[in-house]
């Protein structure tokens, strides 16, 4: 059975790789055909059958990664070769937040009760840049039991905007004033 770890060590090393290289964008191509590949429930279980000889895994895999940094060729190899190309979608998460992080870019979950404009994305991206003093992306969330206004969550901050959060700070208040 294969050791629990996390992707990020990987994906500091790929980026590292890629910095000093200067290949960002070709590395995450590369690992984005990775995290893709792992999809194909056919080519996972071929890459995972113990009775199949790594050079044929190894074709296999070049085969379906097609056009890639042949350094991260070598990543894929590594992952079959240890049975966790499964977390090639996590290191490719992970590559991607260091790949923000030299960009000075900051990755938001917004959640809204309504799905969100493209005006409407802008101006609250925009807000929540003011409040970070970085670039921030938004990716969106729906959850119709706020009601109305919008939680967002930037690394460790959250803001919670949202008529539920009012609503429940507002009935706390009368709660407190009618005792």
């Amino acid at each position: 059975m294969p050791r629990i770890s996390s992707g990020k060590r990987y994906a500091r090393a790929a980026f590292e790789l890629a910095l000093e290289k200067n290949e960002l964008e070709v590395w995450q191509e590369g690992l984005k055909k990775m995290a893709d590949s792992t999809t194909d429930q056919q080519l996972m279980a071929l890459l995972q059958d113990p009775r199949i000889p790594f050079d044929a895994k190894k074709s296999l895999l070049q085969k379906r990664l097609g056009e890639i940094h042949p350094l991260a060729f070598n990543l894929a190899a590594l992952l079959v070769s240890k049975g966790i190309l499964s977390r090639s979608g996590d290191i490719f998460q992970q590559y991607n937040n260091l790949l923000d992080v030299h960009r000075g870019v900051e990755r938001a979950r917004v959640t809204t009760a309504l799905l969100l404009g493209t005006e409407e994305k802008e101006a609250v991206s925009r807000r929540l840049g003011e409040v970070v003093d970085r670039k921030v992306v938004i990716d969106g969330q729906l959850d119709p039991s706020i009601i109305g206004g919008f939680i967002a969550r930037i690394g460790d901050t959250l803001i919670d905007g949202s008529i539920r959060q009012r609503l429940e700070t507002l009935k706390k208040s009368l709660l407190e004033t009618g005792k």
